[in-house]
């Protein structure tokens, strides 16, 4: 196989028709490392709205048991790309991630727009440090992919177009980003997990490394000194020369689906997909009194 050949595979695709299995293309042959960073990314910068890291704090679970939360939340969604919405994996991990959802009193706008970063943040880190950028295929199926997703969650008034996710996401967070010191310690407690998963010695280096990424509104949130500008420079370019470098090796023959990702480290005897994830009981460790109206589409 050559270098671009998958990518001729998926451009024979319909991106509305065929949009999960061009997700699963992109996100498991031709961009696994980096659709894994622009998720967690994607993920991490959600606390920087007050309402969503604040009730983060408040249920602890990222801040207690950071690797566990991790691992659910990767296992789950991958199980619906890896295997499908209609199949009984990815109905199971649906399943699982509304009854989550519906123990807490979220707003649809912040459903809306966690939806939002699952779709504009892997185009914008593709398209900055990818060894190619994202084709017009491959983004108009991940934005339908994750309206099908928001759809099974009940989420309401999903953008149509990633166009319209995109402005979505930078008109909210430009009217919520603000400082929070709940969000703050999850924020911490998940620069801490990122920097554990490797030896002990690099964590000042690899935290510094993680906020050259970020973009200047997210460090306000959190109010993090940005690092300077040479180090921003630095730690960028050497992102895209690994890009460069993955351009330059043989196409991948077999998948690497999310779950196969050596930062997943919570359950070394294996899993249940019915297991996985919390299961809050109003009014108790942080849990409100479930939110009626937040129904999900199974």
């Amino acid at each position: 196989m050559k270098r671009f050949e998958r990518l001729e595979e998926i451009r024979r695709m319909d991106p509305y028709r065929d949009a999960s299995e061009i997700y699963r293309l992109s996100s498991a042959y031709e961009f696994p490392w980096d659709f894994t960073r622009a998720l967690e990314l994607a993920l991490y910068r959600t606390y920087a709205v007050p309402s969503i890291g604040r009730l983060l704090a408040e249920t602890a679970e990222l801040t207690d048991r950071p690797q566990r939360r991790y691992d659910d939340t990767v296992l789950l969604l991958d199980a619906v790309v890896e295997h499908g919405f209609g199949s009984e994996e990815g109905r199971t991990a649906i399943r699982r991630i509304n009854g989550m959802h519906r123990s807490y009193d979220i707003a649809d706008d912040d459903m809306r727009y966690v939806l939002c970063t699952f779709v504009v943040m892997p185009k914008r880190w593709i398209d900055a440090y990818g060894w190619r950028r994202m084709s017009g295929h491959e983004t108009v199926a991940c934005a339908v992919h994750y309206r099908t997703l928001g759809r099974h969650m009940g989420i309401k008034d999903i953008p149509e177009t990633y166009e319209e996710f995109e402005a979505f996401l930078d008109a909210y967070e430009r009217e919520h980003f603000a400082w929070d010191e709940g969000a703050r310690r999850v924020s911490d407690a998940t620069l801490d997990l990122m920097t554990s998963w490797y030896p002990g010695p690099l964590a000042p280096l690899l935290r510094t490394g993680t906020l050259a990424l970020l973009d200047e509104p997210l460090l306000r949130a959190f109010r993090y000194t940005p690092p300077s500008a040479a180090t921003r420079a630095f730690v960028r370019r050497a992102v895209r020369l690994r890009g460069r470098a993955v351009r330059l090796m043989p196409p991948r023959r077999a998948p690497h689906h999310a779950r196969q990702n050596w930062e997943v480290k919570g359950y070394p005897n294996g899993y249940r997909l019915a297991d996985l994830g919390t299961r809050p009981v109003p009014g108790v460790a942080g849990c409100p009194v479930r939110h009626i109206g937040t129904l999900a589409v199974d």
